[in-house]
């Protein structure tokens, strides 16, 4: 699939003592409040993410992000990090599996399990025939996937599956991060976030399986890292399996992988849509460089992100100079980066679960506003949890053209407030802006 809208959670309709239209864009009339598309009131969102947790990436791309000031999302393996529960099979006697291949083919009933076990037989080999069989699976070619498992069971009762040379790209035996590490980058702003247990193929496994891979590495996270950090989550490889996005949505809030809402169309990496086409309130625009992509053509998806003003580009990241597929250099990434850095003052860049909470915050927020002649009193009713969905909203809200001054005054502000910047746009009333969390009241003083 490649172009990807469904329904979830209807928004809630904005209800003030004036009519107020949440996602309105634009031009807006003396007392009226809207909550801006973007934070800040930026033109469009960059997310920048990294898959398989290589060290590289922590060694070599989070230095040069914390160089710029930019905070990335790093969806780590956790199986690989020491103190964390590891990959294992979760069924049957194995040596029964095994015995049954023997006589009885593969199909439609045996071929989830013996897909989860295959991987577990020993060798290097069997998690490539596990792989390739998963490749198969989910792009329809069931029959090929079968025969692939059949193959691999055949050669592993002949005692002929090996051990193999092949790069392992998202097992690299030199990645050592530790959770202190991870610890560190979560303090500094990063987001750590789950990529599974042993970075499987999910649509090929059975229930249980499926189950551990992705609630274990949830467990962990929380365990290390606090259960802020278990928001959201990448199914590896980029699936997007029916069965796997319908269970894996029980486990974590948000999946890179599919989001789904009426208001955000989703183009993944391999999509050729323009995302300036999509008529939604909101485009994820996945975007990921192969070992072919130009650094060029990185700078053109900000430009066309710029071009636009609902585009939301997750940039998708694994090898960093020697290691991981893909592998970009760092004296690449530091100008690209910078590239990024540099256009700050219309792009919002922050990590994927924070403009997934500002996204739904704002499509399920009631903005309510009083006025007098010198205050104006506003508040956001937000339908979601907000002690999960805590990220501040922009708020712009128009003034009588005789206040010169505006004070932003909150319950906790001991002294006068805050004072404001009044603009005054060509064609539009002048207004202040301003960012408030989910539930909180604020009052405007004007002068």
């Amino acid at each position: 699939m490649i172009v990807r809208t469904f329904l979830s959670c209807l928004c809630v309709p904005l209800i003030t003592f004036l009519a107020l239209p949440v996602g309105a864009q634009g031009v807006v009339a003396t007392g009226q409040t809207q909550i801006t598309r973007w934070q800040d009131d930026k033109a469009g969102a960059v997310s920048i993410t990294f898959d398989d947790g290589i060290i590289t990436q922590f060694t070599v791309a989070r230095p040069l992000l914390d160089s710029l000031g930019l905070k990335g999302t790093f969806y780590i393996i956790t199986g690989k990090v020491e103190g964390s529960g590891q990959g294992k099979f979760i069924g049957r006697d194995p040596e029964l599996i095994i015995a049954e291949t023997a006589t009885t083919p593969t199909d439609s009933s045996n071929f989830f399990e013996r897909a989860s076990l295959v991987a577990f037989t020993g060798t290097t080999e069997a998690i490539t025939y596990h792989s390739d069989a998963g490749a198969r699976f989910e792009a329809g070619k069931t029959e090929e996937a079968h025969r692939l498992i059949d193959e691999a069971y055949a050669k592993l009762r002949g005692g002929t599956l090996k051990n193999t040379d092949d790069v392992v790209f998202h097992d690299n035996p030199v990645d050592t991060t530790t959770w202190d590490d991870y610890r560190a980058y979560q303090a500094a702003g990063h987001e750590i976030a789950s990529h599974t247990v042993t970075h499987p193929r999910l649509a090929v496994l059975d229930a249980p399986n499926l189950r551990y891979e992705l609630e274990q590495s949830r467990a962990d996270i929380a365990k290390f890292l606090g259960e802020a950090a278990t928001f959201s989550a990448e199914g590896p490889y980029g699936t997007e399996d029916e069965r796997v996005m319908e269970f894996a949505h029980r486990v974590y809030p948000a999946l890179r992988n599919r989001m789904p809402a009426p208001y955000l169309a989703e183009l993944n990496r391999g999509s050729r849509v323009a995302p300036g086409s999509m008529p939604q309130e909101y485009v994820q625009w996945q975007r990921g460089p192969t070992d072919n992509t130009t650094l060029q053509e990185m700078k053109d998806w900000v430009d066309t992100t710029l071009a636009h003003d609902n585009i939301w580009l997750v940039e998708v990241f694994h090898g960093v100079d020697d290691y991981g597929w893909a592998a970009r250099p760092a004296a690449e990434l530091r100008e690209y980066f910078t590239y990024i850095k540099e256009r700050e003052d219309r792009l919002w860049i922050a990590p994927f679960a924070t403009v997934t909470k500002y996204i739904r915050e704002r499509e399920n927020s009631r903005v309510e506003e009083q006025r007098s002649e010198e205050e104006i009193t506003v508040s956001i009713d937000c339908a979601l949890d907000t002690m999960v969905y805590n990220v501040p909203l922009t708020l712009r809200t128009a003034v009588p053209e005789g206040w010169t001054s505006v004070q932003l005054v909150r319950s906790t502000d001991a002294d006068s407030g805050t004072p404001l910047n009044v603009f005054r746009d060509a064609d539009e009333p002048a207004y202040v802006r301003y960012s408030v969390l989910p539930g909180e009241r604020v009052r405007l003083v004007g002068r």
